[in-house]
């Protein structure tokens, strides 16, 4: 038998269902805040997560990381500080349908809280991670609760959704492993280098990039930067730049409608046929197969695709 829920997340589910109608991430009226409908399983699929935190109030979403699985549903929310190539599948039906509460990392905000509670309780020290799963504590649950409840009158939302949201972000930072997302956006020591160097290759994917260059610009040796590199995104810094590309080709094909060759050079590729092969081998279909599947699951136009599966901006 079922274990019924508590009256918080029954209520959380209740708003949700208006908040996301449709399937696949509905805008809402705060920036960087999208409600995200499932209606059906997914087996593991490759993602790049933008930095964001993801909130789930009924469904359940694993993620896979080299040997680490990352689990996040309505007992658990995912944050992620810099962008990290992973597996990730979905549990959910038309009958229960995933229903989360995504927020892109809001860098200033975190950073503007951060420093106030660091001078209330003093300066704490943690590991910072790319990614992590943390339990969801009853204050986060009420505040999350609230905001849902707000975003759902559009005048509230308008005028009264950026501090909910504010107290949402207080709530993590406080939290259990509040000091691992201090740790990462303080960018302190080696996992800010490395994030100097994951930035780079955001910016610059469709460029030659080396090794030798993403060193230089993390300030690091090449085998140190090897080594912690490896260690905050579970991959090589050229396995990595190859499925950004991958990643951000896919992309760029839903939402223009372009070849796969066009896209090939647009990405960094010189090979249109080594992009084919590339891309097959990580996403399990050609590029063509690829965007015709992610238009028939999510039954979306382009431009407004699913984000999570690419760090698009």
């Amino acid at each position: 038998m079922a274990k019924p829920r508590d009256p918080s997340t029954a209520r959380m589910v209740q708003l949700m269902a208006h908040l996301a109608p449709t399937e696949g991430y509905n805008l809402s009226a705060v920036d960087d805040v999208r409600f995200l409908r499932s209606n059906r399983p997914l087996t593991r699929t490759p993602v790049l997560y933008e930095p964001g935190i993801v909130i789930l109030c009924q469904g359940r979403k694993r993620g896979y990381l080299g040997d680490d699985v990352y689990i996040y549903d309505a007992q658990h929310y995912l944050v992620v500080s810099v962008p990290v190539p992973f597996t990730m599948e979905t549990d959910a039906s038309e009958a229960e349908p995933m229903l989360a509460v995504y927020l892109r990392l809001d860098f200033t905000l975190a950073s503007e809280l951060i420093e106030q509670v660091d001078q209330v309780r003093g300066f704490s020290v943690a590991e910072p991670m790319g990614m992590y799963a943390s339990a969801m504590d009853e204050p986060l649950r009420q505040s999350t609760l609230r905001f849902l409840e707000i975003m759902g009158e559009a005048t509230d939302a308008a005028i009264l959704g950026p501090a909910m949201l504010r107290e949402i972000y207080y709530r993590i930072i406080t939290g259990e492993q509040g000091g691992t997302l201090r740790a990462a956006i303080s960018q302190q020591g080696q996992f800010g280098k490395i994030t100097r160097a994951i930035r780079k290759i955001h910016s610059g994917y469709h460029q030659r990039l080396s090794v030798e260059t993403l060193a230089h610009e993390a300030q690091m040796s090449v085998p140190n930067f090897h080594l912690h590199f490896r260690k905050v995104t579970d991959a090589s810094p050229m396995q990595y730049l190859k499925s950004t590309r991958l990643h951000q080709a896919r992309l760029l094909m839903l939402r223009n409608d372009l070849s796969a060759a066009k896209t090939a050079f647009l990405v960094g590729y010189e090979s249109p046929s080594q992009f084919s092969r590339d891309f097959k081998r990580l996403f399990g279909r050609t590029p063509l197969a690829e965007v015709a599947w992610m238009k028939r699951t999510y039954a979306l136009p382009a431009p407004t695709s699913p984000s999570e599966f690419v760090s698009s901006h």
